[in-house]
């Protein structure tokens, strides 16, 4: 597994406070990275997470300045009317993590580009965002982020899969993971990334390596009616 050194002083942007970014900002302030956290209320909403653990809660717009990795973390139909301009500020070498699912009946409506170009989530996103995304944590359980982690080599731990083009902002995505207390399965590029979209059998599986990349080999690209806008 690639970038095993620990890295205390990285500074992370997390876009979305909601249970997935709610819980990365605890793993990753405890782990001693600098971690800027945002939501579409205001920072003034995030008092009680900065106090829980030290993250600093900004404006959107300020979240990636001099992010070496940042986490968008909101439902899809929000990722339009995040701020433009949002990595302008951000280190050279960003890393984007989308950890976005499409779920037009229950959450986001139809998406035009997703049903009508047929493109998956994260192509999707990563339009609307103007920079390469890594798709990462989009069918992990919130509270397994907290306490499902689990030391390199230990028979438990779990593996996540990992899907995209930038080669080298996916290295320093699983390096991040890893550090998290996950394996990681390189899920191929973001045009593969339909492999862990919802309702795929990798979607929610917790488990190892090896029963991960089984388990993105058995995806279908069709989607059920229920996932259909």
């Amino acid at each position: 597994m690639p970038g095993r050194a620990r890295r205390a002083d990285m500074k992370i942007g997390i876009i979305g406070a909601g249970n997935i970014g709610g819980n990365l900002t605890r793993r990753l302030t405890a782990l001693g990275h600098d971690v800027s956290v945002a939501n579409s209320r205001g920072p003034e909403t995030l008092t009680e997470l900065a106090e829980e653990t030290g993250a600093t809660p900004v404006r959107a717009e300020d979240a990636a300045r001099g992010a070496e990795i940042v986490v968008v973390t909101v439902p899809l139909k929000a990722v339009p009317d995040l701020p433009s301009g949002l990595f302008d500020g951000a280190a050279e070498g960003l890393a984007v993590i989308d950890t976005g699912n499409y779920y037009p009946r229950r959450r986001d409506g139809r998406i035009d580009g997703i049903e009508d170009e047929g493109v998956t989530e994260s192509r999707w996103t990563e339009r609307q965002l103007g920079h390469p995304v890594i798709k990462a944590f989009n069918g992990t359980y919130a509270q397994d982020i907290l306490d499902r982690h689990r030391p390199a080599g230990d028979p438990g731990r779990q593996a996540l899969p990992v899907a995209g083009d930038d080669e080298a902002a996916k290295r320093k995505v699983r390096a991040l993971i890893d550090e998290l207390g996950f394996d990681t399965v390189d899920a191929g590029g973001i045009d593969d990334s339909w492999r862990q979209q919802p309702d795929t059998p990798v979607y929610g599986l917790r488990a190892g390596a090896e029963a991960v990349a089984k388990a993105l080999t058995e995806a279908s690209p069709e989607r059920k009616p229920e996932f259909q806008g």
